[in-house]
């Protein structure tokens, strides 16, 4: 299947599909407003704004899973979203990102295996809307400094 087919609905209760992000290099994201990530809105709206238009779409789908750090409601999430970090990036209704409810978004990205060939970590997606692995640092895939670095002895 491909990851532009599938249905979804925006934060504000627009039906639609990512085929609306054709073209582009989608980073799909779960996301939370109470958890200790949360942050990450704001070097997700840094990567949508400097590389927007060089066709990246960041896409964030809110779940309440983990702990209950995504209790409120489209609304509220959308408010916060919007007040605390400026998120200008695509918003989704709030889904389950595993377990029996999973949405079929994450069921998809799920399947593809990562660099180390197990399936159901980091996924994007490519311009074509198949599932890409993106490399995860925690799995030993960043980047070594192209020099080492010097420690001074003061």
């Amino acid at each position: 299947m491909n990851l532009h087919d599938i249905p979804v609905t925006t934060l504000d209760g627009r039906p639609t599909t990512l085929g609306e992000h054709a073209g582009r290099v989608l980073l799909i994201v779960n996301v939370a407003s109470r958890c200790g990530l949360t942050p990450q809105y704001a070097g997700l709206e840094q990567l949508q704004e400097q590389y927007g238009d060089r066709g990246l779409t960041v896409v964030g789908f809110p779940c309440n899973q983990f702990g209950g750090q995504e209790p409120g409601t489209n609304e509220k999430i959308a408010q916060f979203c919007s007040a605390t970090y400026g998120v200008s990036f695509p918003m989704m209704d709030k889904v389950d990102v595993n377990g029996a409810d999973q949405h079929p978004v994450f069921a998809e990205l799920t399947q593809v295996p990562d660099a180390t060939a197990r399936p159901g970590t980091s996924r994007g997606t490519s311009r074509s809307g198949s599932s890409t692995d993106a490399a995860s640092p925690s799995r030993g895939s960043a980047r070594r400094p192209s020099r080492p670095i010097r420690r001074s002895s003061t």
